[in-house]
């Protein structure tokens, strides 16, 4: 199956030309199937299937038709099943050998949902599928809310009631399913990857219904840790130092010393062949050099060996961090910017705006990787975020120019144009102080490195080879590497800190070289 995810237009557009070349049917039966062994393989997990009792909530769409055929799987297993119809005509065939196979159909007008749901194992969402839209009416609202207060797994048939397959806005939570895993069929779509509705989706499996040779370009990208393992390569015989690219940061004050240290110990893991840290003459570069003696110190922003830069974490907002901010802009190479550095461009007016546009103008390369609160700053509205966090990630990057990394749950990478990357890897341990410091210097070193390999590749003929697709690219590489770090730092439960994502940035480059 492709990589990447799929609006519902799309979708529809694959499943029609799929059926002219299937038999009739075989669509429909291809999702049961995947369902079933989903259903199968959670029942298992949960002490087995023989005269487990389930609960299926049936709409009147095809997501309906879906999940009776697997509930009839599930009879013919042996397990006990009732079939829930929210009210209006179920699927026909479905329906049909449902209840030849021995299930029980109750209209859910009719039926007490928490006497229904006492010693229920499994719960299938089948209410809406893909084509839904808004919240969820009754009464499909009340078995909702029961069955999340009861003690069952609930499967999601395609994406959970009540979420929006494209932009995953849900515009109730009230009134909406939330599920522990999510059977997804043909192909992942974008409202599964970003909040809120990633969080409502639980686990997620794709079942392959033969979509794949139908599906035009994906919407949304996904960066597979098989592809993002080229860019982290290990060196090659005629390697050196300026080869693999340097990376320069400017990063810490005397009041935020931490950031300079994260940010500099994970652009150290970045792969580039050098690191840089901008002293500010406050003590906090010699520190940091002290501890990092690879680490060479920089006295002034200004130097052609350097082939990206990353600016803001803890730099403050005062005068003399806007001079930095400016004076890195105008540097001929990369930039991300992060933090501190985002606050001073929150004023559309000021200096640090006019220098971006100029570099923007330039043709140069930007990235900024705000959270929600920093986008907010910089001019964007929660309900942009709320309603299509995507789009709201596009207009911004579209506005400014930039390539913007929306950071949080399902980070959102996309250019001014063209390619958008949702992020897959990352976790909720990266929601920890000092995390995006790590994030912003381990992606400085990888366009650092990049970088440079488009300059030698191109023997020097472009002064900015990286195009703006390759950055994002790029920078969706460093999110996703960021997020195994983050899964690796976790692991056997510990609680994660900043320090201990960019300490296992490492190991995480070795885990996706191995891919």
């Amino acid at each position: 199956m492709k990589q990447g995810a799929y609006l519902v237009r799309q979708v529809r557009a694959a499943e029609e030309a799929a059926m002219t070349i299937m038999p009739e049917g075989e669509l429909m039966q291809a999702a049961a199937r995947g369902l079933l062994e989903q259903c199968l393989l959670a029942l298992r997990e949960r002490g087995g299937v023989l005269e487990t009792r389930v609960l299926a909530l049936i709409g009147t769409g095809n997501n309906g038709g879906d999940t009776l055929w697997a509930a009839t799987g599930l009879l013919n297993q042996g397990a006990i099943v009732t079939a829930v119809s929210m009210g209006g005509q179920m699927h026909a065939a479905g329906s049909a050998a449902f209840v030849a196979a021995g299930g029980t159909v109750v209209l859910a007008t009719d039926a007490n949902p928490q006497e229904f749901l006492t010693g229920v194992a499994l719960v299938l969402d089948g209410i809406v599928g893909i084509g839904g839209s808004g919240a969820l009416r009754e009464p499909a609202v009340t078995w909702s809310r029961a069955i999340a207060l009861a003690d069952a797994w609930v499967i999601a048939v395609d994406v959970p009631s009540g979420v929006d397959a494209d932009t995953g806005a849900v515009a109730d939570r009230q009134r909406a399913v939330t599920a522990d895993a999510t059977v997804t069929f043909g192909c992942l779509k974008p409202g599964l990857l970003v909040e809120p509705g990633k969080s409502m989706a639980g686990s997620i499996a794709v079942v392959d219904i033969g979509l794949s040779d139908y599906l035009p370009t994906p919407d949304v990208q996904v960066m597979g840790l098989a592809d993002a393992a080229a860019w982290v390569s290990p060196p090659i015989g005629p390697d050196y130092k300026y080869s693999r690219g340097v990376a320069s940061i400017a990063a810490g004050s005397s009041q935020y010393r931490g950031a300079a240290f994260l940010s500099t110990s994970a652009a150290r893991a970045g792969t580039a062949g050098m690191v840089r840290l901008l002293d500010r003459e406050d003590g906090v570069a010699p520190a940091v050099v002290d501890h990092f003696w690879d680490v060479v110190l920089a006295d002034q922003v200004a130097d052609p060996k350097v082939t990206a830069w990353g600016v803001g974490p803890g730099l403050g907002t005062d005068e003399a961090a806007v001079n930095v901010l400016c004076q890195v802009l105008q540097e001929p190479c990369p930039v991300v910017i992060d933090a501190d550095a985002l606050r001073l461009m929150a004023d559309p007016t000021a200096r640090p705006r006019q220098v971006l546009g100029q570099r923007v103008s330039d043709g140069l390369v930007t990235i900024m990787t705000p959270h929600e609160g920093e986008f907010r700053g910089l001019g964007y509205s929660s309900h942009m975020l709320s309603t299509n966090r995507i789009d709201a990630a596009r207009r911004a990057a579209a506005d400014l120019g930039v390539i913007m990394v929306l950071k949080g749950p399902g980070t959102i990478i996309t250019g001014p144009w063209g390619v958008t990357y949702a992020d897959t890897q990352g976790g909720p341990e990266l929601g920890t102080a000092g995390s995006g410091d790590v994030l912003t210097g381990f992606m400085t070193a990888l366009l650092a490195r990049a970088h440079v390999a488009g300059i030698l590749r191109h023997d020097g003929a472009s002064q900015n080879p990286l195009t703006i697709d390759i950055a994002t690219q790029v920078a969706a590489v460093g999110v996703a590497i960021h997020g195994v770090a983050g899964r690796l730092a976790a692991r056997d439960g510990r609680p994660v800190t900043g320090q201990d994502l960019a300490l296992a940035l490492p190991a995480a480059v070795a885990f996706v070289r191995e891919q």
